[in-house]
């Protein structure tokens, strides 16, 4: 009886959550759209002053293709930043599941741990491996689990270095019997084929599976923490909680995840607000339902050769679409909680991982109008395109804006004439400073967020440490940006639409130096771009160069951007300071002190939590405002 009442009483939660993610759903999309044509409407009042022509329809068509992307973020942060603040369970109040207020033991369960390597350094895999197992070990017996190991390294030096390693990670004494080596001597079908030739292998003997990537580190509370809300949720395929960067000596990584760190918290908060079980998937760091992953996940080849044929690269958000479609959900936990990876150490790194997964997210054209994907699914595939979409359109609209300010309508029939009369002279500046505050609006709600949160914010260090640092970091991240997108821009024009992309190879992760030839054969196409659209809006278009400077900037300085962001006297002086430090590095964890070397922490490492927490809470000695 008591069973049949528990049963009852899950299916009406359940039920209650459809209906309330399906009103948030009908809220986000009422909102976007709203603000979406608001801003059209804007941009066709100041360019429509004498009509519109039809340069003025060209921008406003690809103005209109930045819009979901950037429009989606904000009110994603403005939600995420509403709900950490006013709701009184954050958590709860995004991700309603069974099982988030237990606590204790994990039940018996059959985990598989898996770590698909190529070409990494053994090394940090070792030592990244051995902290969170030792973690797993000091938070309860490892019973069920078992390690995988899965190498396609095929480089000579690095298979030996991996069996030297092997030996230390085979003698501890918590995995005897329970780590398993193997090497394939072809990469076929990358990580997602190395990660099926394990499931085909192995598959039917566990219940649950951990993808670990070479730089992924995870604490053993928070491994047991996904199994168990796994086990209370059933309807659930793929569950996984916010990662976060390590402490980084790289000053171009340190600003970047400094950033990243406290913005990701509000976006993903709203992000998940209306998506609800049908999230995203990171790819690594997260718990994945076995026997529903091998039912409904293997992913056919594309039809036709690469780039955009063949095997899907960017093969993670498929298989949330894929499992969401099978009626199993993808969740997110979204707080930070023990969930850490490393972020690319240079900027020549940084624009390669990009490059890969924008070359991967395109091939999504393929599969966003395919037959038999739930709406979100749908949506997920062309957020994914436009994400990387959205730089080159705004490339193209700031070379339509060049012939317009330089030619104006002369010679141009005007398609349509102005019905509303002349805009106020602010209107052009007001939808400028409105973009751009959208724009930045995670990184803005994020700041604000980590302020008023004091745990939090002694976390950082204090209020100045954190209000400091995160103007650099705006400062970085207008540098970036326009590098970036002139990077993708040339990458879709020169490569992908010529039916040429990028080789899969491994990452680099280790910190290391980008000298001046490296950074001038990298950079120069986005320095001469800089060039370029600087001397032409000087001679032709100076009313409009206002607007062009902030873009160019990054561009012009993107040759020494490069080669100082790597500098490891700058490095050093930064971790020194703690300028930019994370909360972890402040204050790290058992399991990344171990992981990570050189920390010196400002206070003893507090042993691992088993129960999610801020990494910054016990505040006792050390911190302040």
């Amino acid at each position: 009886m008591n069973n049949a009442v528990a049963a009852a009483g899950i299916t009406r939660a359940r039920d209650d959550d459809r209906r309330r993610v399906a009103v948030r759903r009908a809220i986000i999309l009422g909102l976007v759209t709203t603000t979406g044509l608001g801003l059209a409407s804007t941009l066709a009042m100041v360019l429509g002053a004498n009509g519109l022509s039809v340069v003025d329809l060209l921008m406003l068509s690809v103005f209109a293709i930045t819009l979901p992307w950037t429009v989606l973020g904000f009110w994603n942060a403005v939600i995420g930043f509403a709900v950490l603040h006013f709701s009184r369970d954050p958590l709860r109040c995004v991700t309603p599941l069974a099982g988030l207020d237990e606590s204790g033991s994990t039940p018996r369960h059959r985990t598989a741990i898996a770590v698909p390597i190529y070409n990494e350094d053994p090394e940090m895999v070792a030592r990244h491996l051995k902290a969170t197992l030792d973690d797993l070990a000091r938070t309860g017996d490892l019973d069920g689990f078992e390690v995988f190991l899965l190498s396609d390294t095929n480089d000579p030096a690095l298979i030996a270095e991996e069996q030297e390693q092997l030996p230390g990670l085979l003698a501890h004494p918590t995995l005897r019997g329970r780590l398993h080596y193997r090497r394939r001597e072809h990469n076929v079908g990358y990580k997602t084929g190395n990660i099926w030739d394990f499931l085909d292998r192995h598959g039917d003997r566990f219940d649950y599976m951990i993808v670990l990537d070479a730089d992924s580190l995870m604490t053993g509370a928070a491994i047991r923490r996904l199994i168990r809300v796994m086990d209370a949720n059933p309807e659930v395929g793929i569950l996984q909680t916010l990662m976060t960067g390590l402490p980084s000596s790289s000053a171009f990584t340190r600003l970047f995840q400094f950033g990243m760190r406290h913005g990701m918290r509000s976006f993903t908060t709203g992000a998940t607000w209306w998506q609800g079980p049908a999230g995203p998937y990171w790819g690594h760091n997260a718990l994945i339902r076995v026997d529903a992953f091998r039912a409904h996940c293997r992913i056919p080849d594309l039809p036709g050769k690469a780039p955009w044929g063949g095997l899907v690269l960017s093969h993670d958000l498929v298989e949330a679409v894929l499992m969401q479609r099978a009626g199993y959900g993808v969740r997110v936990l979204t707080d930070e909680f023990g969930s850490y990876e490393l972020n690319p150490p240079c900027l020549p790194e940084f624009v390669r991982r990009s490059l890969r997964w924008c070359q991967g997210n395109f091939q999504y054209v393929r599969l966003v109008a395919r037959p038999g994907w739930h709406v979100m699914g749908r949506v997920h595939l062309a957020l994914a395109i436009l994400m990387y979409l959205s730089g080159a359109a705004w490339m193209v609209f700031m070379t339509l804006g060049f012939i317009q300010g330089t030619f104006g309508v002369a010679g141009a029939s005007l398609v349509a004439a102005n019905p509303w009369g002349a805009p106020p002279s602010w209107l052009g500046l007001a939808l400028f400073i409105t973009m751009l505050l959208m724009t930045f609006a995670p990184k803005l709600a994020g700041l604000a967020d980590a302020l008023l949160d004091r745990n939090r914010r002694r976390g950082y260090g204090g209020a100045l440490p954190l209000l400091t640092a995160g103007i650099s970091e705006f400062a970085y991240g207008m540098l970036l940006a326009p590098v970036m997108a002139l990077s993708e821009s040339f990458f879709i024009i020169g490569r992908l639409l010529t039916g040429r992309g990028l080789d899969w190879r491994a990452q680099l992760r280790r910190d290391r130096g980008v000298g001046l030839a490296e950074a001038v054969r990298r950079f120069w196409p986005q320095t001469v771009a800089g060039a370029v659209m600087l001397t032409a809006f000087s001679w032709w278009a100076p009313s409009l160069l206002v607007w062009i400077v902030p873009v160019v900037v990054g561009p012009l300085l993107a040759i020494p951007f490069a080669c100082v962001t790597t500098r490891k006297s700058l490095g050093e002086a930064l971790a020194r300071s703690r300028f930019a430090a994370v909360p972890e590095e402040r204050f790290p964890p058992a399991v990344v002190s171990a992981a990570i070397p050189w920390l010196t922490p400002e206070r003893p490492t507090l042993p691992t939590a088993t129960e999610p927490q801020p990494v910054a809470e016990p505040m006792a000695a050390g911190g302040g405002d």
